[in-house]
Formats: C-alpha cells, sequence, structure tokens
C-alpha cells in the first residue's frame, strides 16, 4: 500500500484522497495545478514555441512561393500581423472564460455543456482532431527536426543520417521532455525561458551578420528587392501556409490559463510583447540571410542557418547547429507543456477518460495528459513522411481557429454584459474568421488533393466515437478497473473544482 493509501494526505494539499470504496477522491480536500507562470514565463511559452527549427532550417518554402525579397519579406509581415489578430482575440476569450484548454473551453462554455448541446459536438470533434492528430504532430515534427540535428553530425557524409535513427532519438528527446513536464512545472517553465533566450540570441546573430554585410557595401542580394515576383496566386497562398506554419503556437498561452499569474493582465501582455517580438526577429532573420546569401543558395539549402553560418561564422559555425537543437528543445517543451492541458480539460468535461484529467498529487502536474501526449506523439512517427500530415494539420487547425472566431461573435451576442477584462474590436474576429475560411478552402480549390477530403473524414469519423461513449455514456467492461490502478500506482487525484 502506498504513503498516499495509508495517509490520504500529502503535504496538506489532498485531504481524504479515498472514498468508501477505495477510490481516491478529492472532494474533501484540493487537488489543482498552482499559478506558477508568469509575464516572462508566458511570454517565452508564445515565443518558444513559436520560434522552432522553421526560421533556421528551411525559410525557403515563403521565398519559392514569392519568387522575390521584398514580397518574401511582406508575406512573414502579414502572417505576423494575422496571428497577432488571431490572438488578440484569443485573449478577449482567455480572460473572459478563464479556464485551460484553448479551444475546447470556448466552444464548450459558448455553445452549452450539456451532452445533448452542439456544443459538446463541436468541442469534442476539435478534442478529436487536436489530440489525435493536431497537437501530436507538431509536438513530432519539432523533435523530430531535433532528432535530424543531433544525429546528422555522425553521418557527415550522408545527405540524410538513417531515419530509424533519427527516430530513436526523436523517441528519446520526447521521453526526456515528457520526464521535465511530469516532474515540475518550474522545471519546465525554466527549460522554456532558458531556450527561447538562446534562440533570440541565434537570430540575433544572424541578423547583425547581415547588418555587417549591408554596412560593408555587400548588399548584391538584398538589392533585388521585388525582382522575379509570382503572380501565381496558388503559389503565394502556399507562402503564406508556409509563413502561418512558423508562427503556429501563438494560442499556447490560452491552454494553460489556470496556471497563469493574474491571466487578465498577463494573458494580452504575454501576446502584445511576443507576437510582435517574434515577427521582428523574423523579419530581421531573413535580412540577414538576404544579405548574406542568394536566392538560388537560400532554394538549395537544407538547413539555411547552418549554410549561413558557414559563411559568416568560419570555425565558430558549430554554433548554429547547436542553436537550431536548442531552438527545437524550446518549441517541442511549450508544444507538449501546452497539449497536456488540452488533454487535461477535454478529460475533465468528460470527452476523454476521466483519468487524463487527474493530477499528480506530489508534483502537481497533469501527469496522465502528458504522458498520452507522448505516445499518441510517438506513434504519429510511424509513418515515413510527416509532409502530408502537416498538410493535414495546417487544414484542420484553421478549422478549429475558425471556429472559435464564431464562439466569441456568438458570445458578443449571447452574453453582452459578460465581464470582459480585456475586449478587441469586432472587426479583429470578423477579419480572421474569414482568412480561416479562405485557408481552409483555397488549399482545395487550388491544389485538389486528396489530403484534405481524408481530413474532413477523419474529423467527422469522432462522430462514431461521440454518440456511443459519450452521448450514451457506454461503458468498456474492466476499464474502471485499469483506471484505478493507475490512480493508485501513479499518485493520481481529481482535479479540484470551484
Amino acid at each position: 500500500m502506498s504513503s498516499l493509501e495509508k495517509n490520504g494526505n500529502v503535504n496538506g494539499e489532498a485531504k481524504g484522497l479515498y472514498s468508501s470504496n477505495g477510490q481516491l477522491d478529492s472532494t474533501d480536500g484540493k487537488a489543482e495545478m498552482k499559478k506558477s507562470v508568469g509575464l516572462f514565463s508566458g511570454t517565452a511559452l508564445i515565443v518558444g514555441t513559436m520560434i522552432g527549427s522553421g526560421i533556421f532550417i528551411s525559410p525557403k518554402g515563403v521565398l519559392e512561393g514569392t519568387g522575390s525579397v521584398g514580397f518574401s519579406l511582406i508575406i512573414w509581415v502579414a502572417c505576423g500581423l494575422l496571428s497577432m489578430l488571431g490572438a488578440l482575440a484569443y485573449a478577449e476569450l482567455g480572460t473572459c472564460v478563464p479556464r485551460s484548454g484553448g479551444e475546447h473551453a470556448y466552444l464548450m462554455y459558448t455553445f452549452g455543456s450539456g451532452t445533448r448541446r452542439i456544443g459538446t459536438v463541436v468541442a469534442f470533434l476539435f478534442d478529436w482532431v487536436g489530440l489525435f492528430i493536431l497537437r501530436p504532430i507538431m509536438f513530432s515534427v519539432m523533435t523530430l527536426s531535433l532528432g535530424t540535428y543531433v544525429v546528422k553530425p555522425f553521418f557527415p557524409t550522408c545527405t540524410e543520417p538513417p531515419m530509424y535513427i533519427v527516430k530513436l532519438c526523436t523517441v528519446l528527446a520526447m521521453l526526456i521532455l515528457g520526464a521535465i513536464n511530469v516532474f515540475s512545472v518550474k522545471m519546465a517553465t525554466y527549460l522554456q525561458n532558458v531556450t527561447t533566450i538562446t534562440k533570440l540570441v541565434a537570430l540575433a546573430i544572424i541578423t547583425i551578420g547581415g547588418i555587417y554585410k549591408i554596412c560593408s557595401g555587400e548588399t548584391e542580394y538584398i538589392a533585388s528587392g521585388f525582382e522575379d515576383t509570382r503572380e501565381d496566386l496558388s503559389l503565394i497562398s502556399i507562402a503564406f501556409y508556409n509563413g502561418l506554419w512558423a508562427y503556429d503556437g501563438w494560442n499556447n498561452l490560452n491552454f494553460i490559463t489556470e496556471e497563469l499569474k493574474e491571466p487578465e493582465k498577463n494573458l494580452p501582455r504575454s501576446i502584445l510583447i511576443g507576437i510582435p517580438l517574434t515577427t521582428l526577429a523574423y523579419l530581421l532573420a531573413n535580412v540577414g540571410y538576404f544579405a548574406v546569401m542568394s536566392k538560388e543558395e537560400i532554394l538549395l539549402s537544407h538547413a539555411v542557418a547552418v549554410t549561413w553560418s558557414t559563411y559568416m561564422l568560419g570555425v565558430m559555425s558549430w554554433l548554429m547547429p547547436v542553436f537550431v537543437v536548442l531552438s527545437c528543445i524550446g518549441s517541442a517543451n511549450g508544444c507538449l507543456f501546452a497539449t497536456g492541458r488540452l488533454c487535461f480539460a477535454a478529460a475533465r468535461d468528460n470527452h476523454f477518460p476521466k483519468v487524463l484529467s487527474f493530477i499528480q498529487v506530489t508534483r502537481f502536474t497533469p501527469m496522465a495528459a502528458i504522458v498520452f501526449t507522448v505516445i499518441v506523439s510517438m506513434i504519429t512517427l510511424i509513418p515515413g513522411d510527416l509532409s502530408t500530415l502537416i498538410d493535414f494539420y495546417s487544414f484542420c487547425i484553421w478549422v478549429g481557429y475558425g471556429a472559435t472566431m464564431v464562439a466569441l461573435l456568438v458570445l458578443r451576442y449571447k452574453e453582452p454584459t459578460l465581464h470582459r477584462p480585456y475586449k478587441v474590436p469586432i472587426f479583429i474576429p470578423i477579419f480572421v474568421f474569414i482568412m480561416s475560411i479562405y485557408l481552409t478552402v483555397s488549399p482545395i480549390v487550388q491544389t485538389g488533393r486528396i489530403t484534405f477530403f481524408y481530413a474532413v473524414l477523419f474529423i467527422f469519423s469522432g462522430l462514431f466515437v461521440y454518440f456511443p461513449f459519450i452521448y450514451y455514456n457506454l461503458k468498456v467492461p474492466y476499464l474502471d478497473r485499469g483506471y484505478r490502478f493507475i490512480q493508485i500506482l501513479f499518485q493520481l487525484v481529481p482535479p479540484h473544482t470551484s
């Protein structure tokens, strides 16, 4: 018998944890995650998740779609502006509905929480796609980039290192990050803070190197301006998609609202600091690249920052791969941190097994949710090519963003007197909603790829899970015994609800 089962009291925070039938219970006490994320850590979560491997490895996607230096810089700024507007709309929702879980919480609150209401269906479908596709893919891509950069130096003569070794290193990275997030919220936020600083330092080095070249009079590449700008709208939309992928993660702070100190102040402040900082960093980094490398070199490079470092840093060029690895660690850590909270919130509202909402009683972390996220992410590594999954991701995520903008507009109509510590002009959610329609319909019309048909099928396949297990509450035999065993083994307790 564990010490938890003997005493029913750990550090005075959880009392009467076992009910008369021997199951863990927190009705007589309090077990909840602590408000340990302040303004700096919140900003670091936004910046650290958005700035991942993309800006260091392959910013060429935007250049391929635009064809020119000048237009590609405009696209980078436009993507930052759209992300900013979306995040400001999310800030209003996060301050008037101060619950963790991001879109899940807002859809549930707006459209109803009863099992016979449309809000539960919409929120469940978002959870279904988010926890089995969107968030695991995001985490997998980030850690796969990390694995690739760790393995690459050991195979200097290979164009690409063996994929099975890369994936083994990726799995190891997932396990380490999972352990950190299970062990301590403070440790996870500290890691996020440190890696955010290092990636900003890396972007500053690239920027300063480019400015030095420009000041030295070497402006041949960047002076090409709008030369060779493409006029094909389909290619421009692809450039926009690539840019938005680099900015994704701007909504991560909304997933941990309950752990944010003074969310009514720190949520909008973190957004207003973090996203403009990231936009400026991306813009200046691209100036740094274009000042040193030709468009042809950027398009041919598999790792633009590393190629740049061989031109500018000489014997110290090894620094850039180290920075890229640290950047991947930071973005993957931020993604896992936020995804665990989405899983926690979905399970708390009975959309997933209740045990996934339980909190580790001594660590005050959503251990079960984090472990579940890591396992699903490992499964997404099985396909040999993640590019199709990334297309799937981009399509589905903008469906979710659009639905959330609708939730904000409906709340403005249904509850005009709702306390809103932060409120955005009404044109912002309308504009973001229109853009979400464009970004979901445009790739289907322009490419006709069947990937997007599969995405729609997967979204609605969630109904085959929702109706039997959520609507009709069908029970799987002996499953409760397994959940009870997990509770006792890992010392998990239900979350406190006020």
